[in-house]
């Protein structure tokens, strides 16, 4: 039965007559949303291949809507055989069979069950003409890493290239996809290029939607708009995927975004074509489905682009593309014509946190003064002046540098070069730090290996053969092997450091990291040898005991150079923001505490301190004696002073 009967005297229609019903009450009917048609005078009921919004066959418009039913998906027994792929379309579907195989009667597609058997292509045919397309797509690949057709050209001229490779590359993959028709789908990819073609080779529907893969990157597109109109021969679709294009064109060639917005290039650049009829216009939009590059939640805008080349240039447009759907880690546009797309997004910044600013300005400024400090100590006490004295000075030196540059000059970044310069200096800076802090490591671990050894001149000449090339070669040489893979990581839109894509920051972490372990090693060999040491009743006492001042000063420097820095891989979770303040209150005192340890809490230090101020006072006891005579009473030379 019906869930409703029709108010006619004396007659309860049964849903048998729903449908003359209709047509008798055509004349009455009320309209009903799109995909559906009217029932009787007050309901409507959705077309096949579509369902209505709460799932009922039934409803009052404009109360529903109709959605199209997505007959591939698991739960809907729609069956295409092995070997073959259903693929969804608006108000039905359709098969296709998977790459490497076709259908027996050479159709591109199929929707009956009884015609489901995908055999698959011999060798004999796909040969030759993957091969071909496989070079095509190795030519690709070279002509795009090749470093001196980039390098050489700047601004404008680039975009040109650019524009010119781009509609290259099309021609080529499609005639490469025409030359075998009979191979109806192909798909070649490589490390930075991926391409898929679908040859069609007879008319079709605008029912009919062809999807085509690249990488994590997506298009449908309908059959129609692929043959327009075509039916001297076979007709082509490709769909071209890049994974290093952004490096290349990034989103500085966006003219449509607002100055306030840092706009970000975060897919890869795509191209789609058809053939043999090429820029002809489409009778319904292509939808293209990004995967983003790097996943962030706080997306504030998101701009579906194209690439429109000109005989000068080109840039990165809006015109004719429409944002249909993003999430986190997607996006899905719709373009009224073909080229080359990508997404671009500009993100909410991240609130810095006042009082962690204060702190870094207020503890880094101090320690500029401590670190100045202990370097004129370093220079000019003779005292204590050694091999390790000279380590601590080269130390506090790159410290001093370093954080003097971080404070004046990490957010500027509004010329790029500069800033990637300044990234540059800054990853170069605070490696040397860690290097040096490695040799005052291995400095250690010598000089607690050679207690029994009265001349000591083996050690120290060997410390400062090493010391300068080891301090300052290591940190240039690693700065220089990053700068040149990867020059475009150095400065971030925020700051000038390094950037965190492509795990870019662990040219700076990785050898923080395994100096850390390694002189955490030393130190346990050095508390070893302390300990054999100490049990012998013939060491001497006083070399044990510099040994042990020596090793708890360098502790104590290990845990503010090295665990601090720790504390930043800590930042995540519910303990985020404690260790946030943890680490920028320990790292901003390094100066303050190598001058207290080094300067200050020695001795030797302490005492050239008092000398210094004793040689000053003693001119100013003079002149008085001089000025009042020795024979003076002491009430005379009160009342002087007074």
């Amino acid at each position: 039965m019906s869930p409703f009967c029709f108010p006619v005297p004396g007659l309860c229609f049964l849903l048998s007559l729903s449908g003359v019903m209709a047509q008798k009450t055509k004349g009455t009917c009320r309209q009903c949303p799109q995909d559906a048609s009217c029932v009787n005078a007050t309901h409507c009921s959705c077309h096949r291949g579509y369902i209505s919004e709460s799932r009922q066959q039934y409803f009052t418009y404009p109360l529903e809507i109709c959605e199209d039913i997505d007959e591939c998906k698991p739960r809907i027994s729609i069956y295409c055989g092995v070997n073959a792929k259903c693929q969804n379309t608006k108000g039905s579907f359709y098969c296709h069979c998977n790459a490497g195989y076709k259908l027996l009667s050479g159709k591109a597609q199929f929707s009956n069950s009884s015609e489901n058997t995908c055999q698959k292509i011999t060798p004999s045919e796909t040969t030759n003409s993957t091969k071909e397309l496989q070079q095509v797509v190795e030519n690709i690949e070279s002509l795009l890493t090749n470093k001196t057709v980039w390098g050489m050209e700047e601004g404008r001229n680039i975009t040109a290239t650019f524009t010119s490779i781009l509609q290259k590359i099309e021609s080529v993959v499609v005639e490469t996809a025409l030359k075998t028709p009979d191979q109806k789908l192909q798909k070649v990819q490589n490390r930075t290029v991926a391409v898929e073609t679908r040859v069609v080779t007879d008319n079709c529907s605008k029912a009919v939607i062809f999807n085509l893969n690249a990488q994590m990157n997506s298009m449908d597109i309908h059959c129609s708009d692929v043959i327009q109109g075509n039916t001297q021969g076979p007709s082509a679709v490709a769909f071209v995927s890049y994974s290093s294009l952004g490096n290349i064109i990034n989103a500085t060639f966006f003219e449509e975004a607002n100055e306030t917005d840092q706009v970000y290039l975060n897919s890869q650049v795509v191209s789609a074509a058809i053939g043999p009829k090429r820029n002809t216009p489409l009778s319904q939009a292509v939808s293209l489905s990004f995967q983003h590059v790097k996943v962030k939640p706080s997306i504030k805008k998101v701009f579906c682009v194209y690439w429109k080349g000109t005989k000068e240039g080109g840039h990165w447009s809006m015109e004719g593309c429409f944002l249909i759907q993003a999430n986190k880690t997607h996006s899905i546009c719709s373009c009224t014509h073909l080229s080359s797309f990508a997404v671009l997004m500009a993100f909410h910044r991240e609130e810095e946190d006042p009082a962690l600013t204060v702190i870094t300005y207020v503890g880094l400024s101090f320690s500029l003064l401590c670190l100045l400090l202990a370097a004129l100590t370093f220079l000019l006490c003779k005292a204590i002046q050694n091999t390790s004295t000279s380590l601590h000075l080269q130390l506090s030196l790159c410290l001093f540098l370093a954080h003097l540059l971080f404070l004046t000059a990490v957010d500027r970044t509004e010329i790029k070069v500069l800033c990637a310069i300044i990234a540059g200096a800054l990853h170069y800076l605070y490696l040397a730090s860690f290097v040096w802090m490695l040799l005052e490591g291995l400095h250690l671990f010598l000089t607690a290996r050679n207690l029994t050894v009265v001349n000591h001149s083996s050690i120290n000449t060997f410390m400062k053969k090493l010391m300068f090339p080891v301090g300052y070669g290591v940190p240039a040489v690693i700065v220089a092997i990053s700068a040149a893979s990867r020059p475009h990581l150095y400065g971030t839109p925020d700051y000038c450091w390094l950037h965190l894509d492509q795990k870019f920051i662990w040219a700076f972490l990785g050898p923080v990291c395994a100096i850390i372990c390694v002189n955490f090693v030393f130190f346990l060999l050095v508390l070893w040898i302390l300990k054999r040491k100490l049990s012998s009743l013939n060491s001497e006492v006083s070399t044990i005991k510099n040994i042990k001042m020596l090793t708890l000063k360098a502790t104590a420097q290990l845990f503010i150079l090295g665990c601090s820095w720790f504390l930043g891989f800590l930042q995540i979770g519910p303990a985020a923001h404690v260790m946030a303040y943890l680490f920028t209150i320990i790292n901003s005192l390094q100066g303050f505490f190598i001058f207290l340890v080094y300067c200050l809490l020695s001795q030797q230090v302490r005492k050239w301190f008092g000398e210094i101020i004793k040689s000053k006072s003693e001119p100013e006891t003079q002149t008085l004696s001089s000025r009042f005579g020795p024979d003076s009473k002491p009430s005379e030379k009160l009342v002087h002073i007074k």
